[in-house]
């Protein structure tokens, strides 16, 4: 079974009375060093059956616009002035911002909803789903446990799960991301509210995964008519599902509009910068050299193309055969029953100068074969070739040495950061490891170097990671990892979770490094448009085996593996006027858990054009 996601109609209504209106509304946080002014006097409306995106990066007000409506707010945040009039079902209408807690708990789930980005945060994770969906319709509902118990079933079937009797029982952490936010869309449409806020629901899901999830939020939206505000920074994904954008900056609305006018004749200067610095998958279609992105203000000679790849020299990186199984035990003695099959004998090398991009779907294997080649988790490899030198058996204490050589930025660098280290001890710390410098005075003119070559300034180094962005935390880790001058750096998901202007700037940075020190990337990312841009050669993983492998432009403009056409497909077109019918299918990805001694048989794959290579025999699996 399919199902479509058609094009949607603008589903304002002239002159109807809105379900959700925001007026002048202020709001302030109260801190030690005083008082913080989040919302400063925005205004905008949502009407029946209408979705507005509230757009904008990080810090912008977005999701304290949220907590407002839903009575939400931190101990430390106080409502300044303005109103925010919410009519319900039955036509009352009621002044949020005057409700006390008990008014607000009768409206919160029955009138209007939340999905947070995070459900593993919101779910109870020693709570069954079934339970969790049960409990929240008899608080509200006020029905008897058989009644609530169809309706939570009913409710998951809407959301397109095929296997609801599965679901009703498991817990949490047994599910994948993509279904973890079904369940959270079904808690949240348990009462069939008449607002439904979304908190940047797809910005952590895989792209696949987000597809399918805007089109269930869609679908569901038009059959019942609801109210929704949709908070995302991705300007892809308003272009797929938006009726109208609010745009917002340090608190204020800068811009709102119909999709249609903000994409194509925005009028604010910031709202222009935030469309520019869109990646859009098909801008690289007749380049076969990686290029910057475009800035705003940046002069045309800096959108050169990057010809750093030296694929005339001898591979500085050759892996045969990796493998990577985590044991699953079970029964009274701890017996090792199962395994699951993490990465699955998968070959790929990485020349000097280039950047060799490894894609695909959360639980696919990427990030874990980043960390196997850090020997961050235990693994096992017929071969792994360093300057052609076999490291594969290399003891603890042999590989050392090497990690000078190979070096790791990840995901979330405030996790990665040591929150109670300045930030030149943490640049100067692998120095001192590695007994490149003695002292940490030593280690400062390295280190005023390296933050000057990251954007940042000397005086930054005294500075603790909780006083930067998260821009500015990611360019502090790359900093550090470039300290030791490695050949290497695996970039594990490092730009995913930035707004898409300093992921830009990040993206240009990584590039303007490996065009100053000739340094090899290996760019682990489920954002095909960035990586269009940045990538000279590109892996699709899935399964934990690589399914597709070959030149970025010949990979993304002639997709050969049906997974890969796939990936491609789902990339939201940042264009609300090219929004393409899909089809999606209802089976999810198959478990890499396997029983002890099952083994998997590595693929055959062919040719099909020069260096770019398809497996024959996974489609299926």
């Amino acid at each position: 079974m399919t199902d479509t996601l058609f094009t949607p109609n603008a589903a304002r209504v002239a002159g109807s009375t809105p379900v959700l209106a925001i007026q002048d509304l202020s709001v302030s946080f109260r801190s030690r060093s005083g008082e913080n002014q989040a919302l400063k006097g925005i205004s905008f409306a949502i009407h029946p059956g209408e979705i507005v995106a509230v757009v904008g990066e990080s810090g912008s007000g977005k999701s304290v616009t949220s907590l407002a409506v839903m009575g939400l707010l931190a101990a430390s945040g106080r409502i300044d002035r303005g109103s925010m009039q919410f009519r319900d079902r039955k036509g009352s209408e009621h002044a949020l911002e005057t409700l006390n807690e008990t008014q607000r708990r009768t409206l919160r789930g029955r009138e209007m909803a939340m999905i947070f980005q995070e459900p593993m945060t919101s779910l109870n994770p020693v709570l069954r789903v079934g339970d969790q969906l049960t409990e929240a319709l008899r608080d509200h509902q006020l029905c008897d446990k058989p009644t609530a118990d169809a309706r939570a079933r009913e409710l998951l079937r809407q959301v397109r799960i095929a296997d609801v009797d599965r679901i009703m029982k498991s817990y949490p952490h047994s599910l994948s991301g993509g279904m973890r936010q079904r369940v959270m869309i079904a808690q949240a449409l348990a009462c069939d509210p008449q607002l439904l806020i979304a908190d940047e629901p797809t910005t952590a899901l895989d792209v696949t995964v987000q597809a399918r999830i805007l089109h269930i939020l869609r679908d569901l939206q038009r059959e019942k008519q609801m109210a929704v505000m949709f908070i995302t920074h991705d300007m892809g994904v308003v272009a797929e599902i938006a009726d109208r954008v609010v745009v917002m900056l340090r608190g204020e609305v800068v811009e709102q509009g119909s999709v249609a006018d903000i994409f194509n004749a925005p009028q604010h200067p910031y709202t222009k910068a935030l469309l520019a610095a869109v990646p859009k998958l098909g801008d690289m279609r007749e380049h076969a050299w990686p290029q910057r992105f475009p800035l705003l203000g940046a002069q045309p000679t800096q959108n050169t193309e990057q010809r750093t790849a030296r694929y005339d020299e001898t591979p500085l990186l050759d892996v045969r055969g990796l493998k990577v199984y985590y044991p699953i035990r079970s029964g009274i003695f701890s017996a090792l029953t199962h395994q699951v099959h993490a990465v699955e004998q998968i070959d790929f090398s990485l020349w000097p100068g280039e950047t060799l991009a490894i894609v695909g779907e959360s639980g696919c294997g990427k990030s874990t074969t980043g960390r196997a080649l850090m020997r961050l988790i235990n693994s096992h490899a017929d071969s792994i070739h360093f300057q052609g030198s076999e490291i594969a058996d290399l003891k603890e204490a042999q590989f050392q040495p090497l990690r000078r050589e190979i070096q790791m930025v990840f995901q979330d660098p405030y996790a990665s950061l040591n929150p109670r280290l300045t930030v030149g001890f943490t640049i100067a710390e692998p120095l001192l490891l590695h007994g490149l410098v003695k002292s940490l005075e030593e280690a400062t003119p390295q280190v005023d170097a390296l933050l000057k070559s990251v954007g940042l300034l000397p005086e930054h180094a005294q500075r603790y990671p909780h006083e930067f962005s998260g821009g500015q935390r990611q360019r502090i880790a790359i900093a550090r990892a470039m300290a030791l001058k490695p050949k290497v750096i695996i970039a594990d998901e490092a730009v995913s979770a930035l707004d898409v202007s300093v992921q830009a700037q990040v993206v240009n940075l990584m590039m303007d490094l490996q065009q100053q020190t000739g340094v090899a990337w290996i760019f682990i990312s489920h954002d095909m448009a960035v990586v269009e841009r940045i990538a000279n050669r590109v892996a699709v993983m899935y399964l934990g085996q690589i399914v597709e492998l070959g030149p970025r432009q010949s990979v993304f403009n002639q997709p050969q593996h049906p997974y890969t056409q796939r990936l491609l497909a789902s990339v939201p077109v940042a264009d609300p006027q090219n929004r393409q019918p899909r089809t999606f299918e209802d089976s999810e990805i198959p478990s890499p858990l396997r029983k002890v001694g099952e083994t998997v048989t590595k693929p055959r794959y062919r040719q099909v054009a020069p260096q770019h290579w398809v497996a024959d025999d996974i489609a299926s699996r």
